[in-house]
C-alpha cells in the first residue's frame, strides 16, 4: 500500500533528508586519493549521529555498513573497507539517515581527482536523468511517466539503464510501495498523488546493462566491467512542481 504522508510527516521527511543531503556532501568532499572508503564511512556516520539521527543503511537486511561506496565498475551497494581511493576512479556513495522514525536517502557519483572526460559525461547524464524523470514527477502522472523519461534520456545519450534494481517509495520505511524503475512504457503504473514521497535513483552503466553481485552478496557490478554512476534524491509529489526532499537547503 502506497503511504501519503501528512503535513507533520512531511516535515520529519525534510528533516531527515537536510541530514542525509548533507552527509553525502560530507561525504563527496573526502573522497579524494588515498583515503579509504571506511574512512569515508566513519566520517559520514560520525556526522549522522551527531545530527541526532542514525544511518538507516546500517545493519539494514545485514548490511555492514553506513553508506555503501561503490567504485568504478561497482553499481551499487558496495561495502567500505579498506579500497584506497586512487587518482582517476570515481565512486558512488549512497547516504541514508532516519530522524524521528522517518528516512532521507541520496546518492551521488564524485570524481576522485582528475577523471577521463568520458567518465565525466557518464556522471552528468546519470544525474540529468533524474531531473529528466523529476520533469514527471506531477500529480496525476504515473510511475512509469518518469520511469520512461529516464530511460529515453539516458540511452540517447549511448549509456545503459540498470534494470534489476529500481527507486522506491520511501517513508517511515527506507523501502515502501511503490516500486520506481528507471524504463518502461508511459502510462502505467499508480498515479501520482500529492503526499507521496518517493526515491529516484537512476543507476546508469558506461557499457551494457548486464550485471552481476559479487561473492560478498552485496556488491553489485557490471558484467562487462565497465563503469557505472548513480544519482538518488527523495522528492515530495505536491500540487505543483515536486519537491526534492535531499537538497539540504531552507
Amino acid at each position: 500500500m502506497i503511504k501519503i504522508k501528512s503535513p507533520r510527516e512531511v516535515e520529519r521527511m525534510r528533516a531527515a533528508g537536510k541530514i542525509a543531503a548533507a552527509a553525502l556532501r560530507l561525504a563527496g568532499e573526502h573522497a579524494k586519493p588515498g583515503v579509504t572508503t571506511q574512512q569515508i564511512s566513519r566520517i559520514v556516520h560520525d556526522y549522522i549521529i551527531s545530527c541526532g539521527a542514525t544511518p538507516s543503511f546500517l545493519n539494514y537486511n545485514g548490511f555492514p555498513g553506513s553508506i555503501c561506496t561503490s567504485v568504478n565498475e561497482q553499481v551499487i551497494h558496495g561495502i567500505p573497507g579498506p579500497y584506497t581511493l586512487r587518482e582517476g576512479d570515481i565512486i558512488s556513495i549512497d547516504v541514508g539517515a532516519t530522524k524521528d522514525g522517518f528516512v532521507g536517502d541520496c546518492a551521488n557519483t564524485f570524481a576522485v581527482g582528475k577523471i577521463d572526460d568520458a567518465v565525466q559525461r557518464l556522471i552528468d547524464v546519470t544525474r540529468q536523468s533524474f531531473f529528466e524523470g523529476l520533469k514527471f514527477a506531477r500529480e496525476g502522472y504515473r510511475i512509469s511517466d518518469i520511469s520512461h523519461a529516464i530511460e529515453t534520456y539516458v540511452e540517447s545519450q549511448g549509456f545503459s539503464v540498470v534494470r534489476e534494481y529500481v527507486g522506491h517509495g520511501i517513508g517511515s520505511q527506507l523501502h515502501e510501495a511503490p516500486e520506481v524503475p528507471n524504463y518502461g512504457k508511459p502510462g502505467r503504473g499508480p498515479r501520482l498523488m500529492r503526499g507521496m514521497t518517493l526515491a529516484v535513483e537512476p543507476m546508469v552503466n558506461a557499457g551494457g546493462a548486464a550485471i552481476k553481485v559479487l561473492p560478498d552478496e552485496w556488491t553489485v557490478v557490471t558484467e562487462d566491467g565497465k563503469p557505472s554512476a548513480h544519482y538518488e534524491n527523495t522528492i515530495l509529489i505536491t500540487g505543483g512542481d515536486p519537491e526534492i526532499l535531499t537538497t539540504g537547503e531552507d
